[in-house]
């Protein structure tokens, strides 16, 4: 774990989401949540534990708080709802002591009533971001991987909708996203004109999806667009939302989740998950960039046997494709791994560069404790805003100039690399269900890689070049 880097996105994180109430999970294990909040399944089990927390807080406390009850707006399509447990300015966190009240009828009952209302966030890290930022590459550069052959074929192209931030102004600049559609990035700069952090991100999975699977037609949502996060009771109905617009697509790209103590899923995505699995699509999740075995959903769904064939979770292999990527989560729960580091796509900047000024700094060696090569924790050197101490030691956060490409690396882009793999075998093969073709991908794939400790399936695409992943001297 990087506790300093977890710390600084919080902040990041408290400030998009200025009237929400957020606190860390246990241990910094990974996770932010609603503080004051359960999220229940609307119905009978709402009412058992708005009950069962009274009766809780009665016997073991002797006293009522008038704020336990239901908020926020009625469940919908999801099914959900939010329940006040405490008041979020006593200071202590009443969620826990809430939970512990409807443990014991939940093991009678052999179900989960109760859990936190997690914030859902782009390939959380335990930076809450990708595994490192963008880093700017030139115009010169090709991207990596490069384009695959092969033609957009309007009649036969597979449908991919991208689940994330918009796309911004100037996508179509870059030939690759000449027919790529959907929502804008709602705001790119800051009052100074500088980049706002995760700017760039959706565009640059549908740069990498367009190079992997020339014949697809992508479509970008900008349901993460403030900030990368949003509360997990919001979540499902976003995602209702991005599918109802343009209707499910043969693949979805996903590259947001969260760590849980859960182990059986997220309460707010129950009906969206129930409703995938009745559909064709082939949902492609990140696995995460904690560095850890703990499930990351709603990647982690592939590890339960009744999603096993309609959920395909990604973990990221390091630069040069040898084994997994430091930051990359792992376990029996990861079906594959791709290339996730130092990828090359398009951000921004295409018409004019525009500056990024970086939020975090680098580290003199691997946070995940990975010490054999010079991982994106250490290189390329920089200084970030929300780096603790800054101020001092008087050091200037840097700032760089995006036009038109980056490097970028996390579960983020290794989501697209494979989502992209199957929408080609889609093509080459003539099929027409996704689900089969994921299948029949990881089936006639016999490539491994080491990822701690373990042999596990990797996909390399045929145009993705290696990067050598041990650089002798790193910059100062």
């Amino acid at each position: 774990m990087a506790p300093q880097r977890f710390h600084e996105q919080f902040h990041h994180i408290q400030r998009s989401l200025p009237d929400v109430p957020l606190t860390m999970g246990p241990d910094e294990s990974g996770y932010f949540y609603e503080k004051g909040v359960v999220l229940v399944r609307d119905g009978e089990e709402a009412r058992f534990v708005e009950d069962a927390v009274h009766t809780h807080f009665t016997e073991t406390q002797g006293l009522v708080p008038d704020h336990v009850r239901r908020v926020g707006p009625r469940a919908g399509r999801t099914g959900v709802t939010r329940i006040r447990v405490g008041d979020p300015a006593e200071g202590e966190d009443s969620v826990p002591h809430a939970l512990r009240a409807v443990r014991e009828a939940e093991n009678r009952q052999g179900r989960r009533l109760a859990g936190r209302n997690h914030v859902v966030h782009i390939a959380g890290n335990v930076n809450a971001c990708p595994g490192d930022e963008p880093v700017p590459v030139p115009r010169t550069e090709t991207a990596n991987p490069a384009p695959a052959e092969g033609s957009y074929d309007p009649a036969t192209a597979v449908g991919v909708l991208v689940i994330d931030t918009g796309l911004v102004h100037d996508h179509r600049s870059y030939p690759l996203l000449a027919h790529t559609t959907g929502d804008a990035q709602l705001t790119e700069t800051d009052a100074d004109g500088v980049l706002r952090q995760y700017v760039g991100h959706g565009t640059f999975i549908a740069g990498v999806l367009a190079a992997v699977a020339p014949n697809t037609d992508i479509t970008v949502r900008g349901t993460l667009n403030d900030a990368g996060a949003v509360l997990e009771s919001e979540f499902g109905a976003l995602l209702f939302d991005a599918v109802d617009r343009g209707g499910w697509p043969d693949v979805i790209s996903l590259s947001a989740g969260t760590p849980s103590a859960d182990t059986d899923g997220l309460i707010g995505l129950d009906a969206f998950m129930a409703e995938l699995r009745e559909q064709r699509t082939l949902l492609v999740a990140a696995a995460g960039n904690n560095g850890s075995d703990v499930p990351f959903w709603p990647a982690a769904y592939a590890g339960l046997p009744e999603y096993a064939d309609c959920v395909l979770s990604v973990g990221a292999l390091r630069a040069d494709g040898a084994s997994g990527a430091c930051f990359t989560n792992h376990g029996p729960w990861v079906r594959v791994h791709a290339p996730g580091e130092r990828l090359t796509s398009a951000l921004t900047g295409f018409t004019a560069p525009v500056p990024y000024t970086y939020q975090h700094s680098t580290y003199d060696a691997c946070r995940f404790g990975d010490a054999d090569y010079a991982c994106t924790c250490q290189y390329p050197r920089h200084t970030g805003v929300l780096s603790e101490g800054r101020e001092s030691t008087g050091a200037k956060p840097d700032q760089v100039m995006f036009d038109g490409l980056a490097q970028w690396s996390g579960t983020s882009f290794a989501t697209p690399v494979a989502a992209g793999l199957v929408a080609a075998r889609m093509t080459a093969y003539r099929e027409r269900d996704p689900r089969a073709a994921g299948a029949g991908l990881l089936a006639a794939d016999a490539e491994r890689a080491e990822v701690r400790g373990a042999l596990v399936a990797a996909l390399r695409p045929p145009t993705w070049r290696p990067v050598p992943a041990v650089i002798q001297a790193l910059p100062a």
